[in-house]
């Protein structure tokens, strides 16, 4: 699977629901560039029946060479939104990047799609296989979707395979998406609706990607701090502004790195969103979001520790890789 966003989620959701139907391998945590892709094949074992991969790009002819490698059966395509633009420069080269992964697919495999991107649709000219799409108009599409408490989605999958009631302990509105995906992955390769359900129901994502858990002061935390950019801080603003919380909603939120020429629009674009949804923001190590900076996570602790939070508060934690924002998440949660 290769995509902007959920790359490592859909590959960690669609491992659970193989899992279902035979021996599964999948690529640790988020290997999926020109090492890690490698490593992934050469570690699976000899008696696997399915191996689950996950492909980055930041060039074009990247996830091509990646498919050469691994010639894969069936190709997912999550979303095409901004991430890494500083190097592919437009979407539209993002879009044409991603879909290199249809290219090398075989005419008895298929093409997983995002039907309500557009920018994903519009590459499925390039597979010689079939196209079985996912989404909320698509042919594996979720219905009377709902969330509990702790965010986790409830939802019936519909398919032309069958129906199946589906309950994730994973967290957030936008992981239906993701397990659309997989469930439409599952069901090309023979598993029932009710396997695949199983399997989505068991899965467990990789760390510091909505993670919710409590404090012992009753402080809610988000922690999705792996990684950011416009699309997933937008999911993980809703996320927090859907908790089941009374009090103070706060985002402790980093540098979304490699926008290019979107990066001051998008960072103010986020702090827009975050204010329309009742949500205080608290930016680390960055001015782009046009409120006042703190320096570091220390910095950024100590101001957190100040406003006392505690049972009915809820913080989210996001920002790129160059954040390190996740040591901060598990220091709320020690308080």
């Amino acid at each position: 699977m290769t995509g902007s966003v959920g790359k490592t989620s859909v590959k960690d959701l669609t491992a659970a629901v193989l899992a279902q139907g035979g021996s599964t391998h999948a690529s640790e945590r988020s290997f999926n560039n020109e090492i890690g892709v490698p490593l992934s094949i050469l570690g699976t074992p000899g008696d696997a029946d399915f191996l689950v991969l996950e492909m980055g790009a930041r060039a074009e002819g990247d996830v091509v060479r990646l498919a050469g490698i691994a010639r894969p059966d069936v190709g997912v395509i999550t979303t095409i939104d901004i991430a890494h633009t500083s190097a592919f420069g437009a979407l539209e080269v993002v879009a044409r990047t991603k879909g290199e992964l249809l290219d090398g697919l075989p005419p008895d495999g298929c093409a997983v799609l995002n039907v309500d991107d557009d920018l994903v649709t519009g590459q499925a000219g390039r597979a010689r296989c079939p196209v079985l799409t996912f989404g909320e108009r698509g042919e594996v599409r979720a219905r009377d979707v709902s969330l509990d408490e702790g965010l986790r989605p409830r939802f019936r999958l519909e398919s032309p395979w069958g129906r199946a009631d589906v309950r994730l302990e994973v967290h957030g509105a936008h992981m239906v998406s993701n397990a659309l995906a997989a469930a439409a992955v599952g069901l090309f390769l023979g598993l029932s609706p009710d396997e695949v359900a199983d399997g989505l129901s068991a899965a467990r994502l990789s760390p510091w990607r909505m993670e919710v858990e409590a404090a012992s002061s009753g402080l809610v935390v988000i922690n999705d701090a792996y990684n950011a950019n416009p699309a997933s801080m937008v999911a993980g603003l809703e996320a927090l502004a859907a908790l089941a919380v009374a009090g103070r909603r706060i985002a402790v939120v980093g540098l979304m790195a490699e926008l290019g020429g979107y990066e001051a629009t998008a960072h103010l674009e986020m702090a827009d969103r975050a204010a329309l949804l009742g949500i205080d923001l608290v930016a680390v190590g960055t001015d782009l979001y046009g409120v006042a900076s703190l320096a570091g996570i220390d910095e950024a602790s100590a101001h957190l520790a100040g406003l006392s939070l505690g049972d009915g508060d809820a913080v989210l934690v996001k920002g790129s890789r160059v954040a390190g924002l996740e040591v901060l998440a598990a220091g709320l949660l020690e308080v």
